[in-house]
């Protein structure tokens, strides 16, 4: 016969393993971080993924994956016209991000990271968009 504490173990393993992706509430309908980071991905311009980013933000790890789906979409933008030096400074920015919360625990920071991140991204799409003389999408 089992012991109680092996049945707990086998319980909590179990439940681990029938639970299906978690859901979130984003554009008024339950969805999945995949479904979400694919929305930001399938947003006319940087201005609208970004937008969406905000409404469907976790304050959590998740956050990372939507921001990086927002830096991908505002990247297209500008990325392609930097120069090396440009480029250099792009990097150096993002660097900053990810050095900014390094030493804190929690996955809140993350989020604020990949918030970071995804801002620096946002304005320099603005800056390339405006200097092309179209406006932010």
């Amino acid at each position: 016969m089992l012991s109680r504490s092996c049945l707990t173990v086998l319980a909590v393993v179990l439940s681990v393993v029938g639970t299906p992706a978690r859901a979130m509430v984003c554009m008024e309908k339950s969805m999945t971080l995949d479904e979400v980071a694919d929305a930001i991905s399938a947003q006319k311009g940087c201005k609208s993924a970004m937008k969406l980013f905000q409404d469907c933000e976790l304050t959590a790890s998740g956050d990372v994956k939507l921001g990086a789906a927002v830096e991908k979409k505002c990247e297209a933008d500008f990325m392609p016209n930097l120069n090396a030096a440009q480029k250099r400074a792009y990097q150096r920015e993002m660097r900053v991000c990810d050095g900014k919360y390094r030493n804190k625990s929690g996955t809140m920071y993350l989020s604020f990271t990949a918030f970071c991140r995804a801002e620096v991204a946002q304005r320099y799409s603005q800056h390339a968009l405006k200097a092309a003389g179209q406006k932010a999408r």
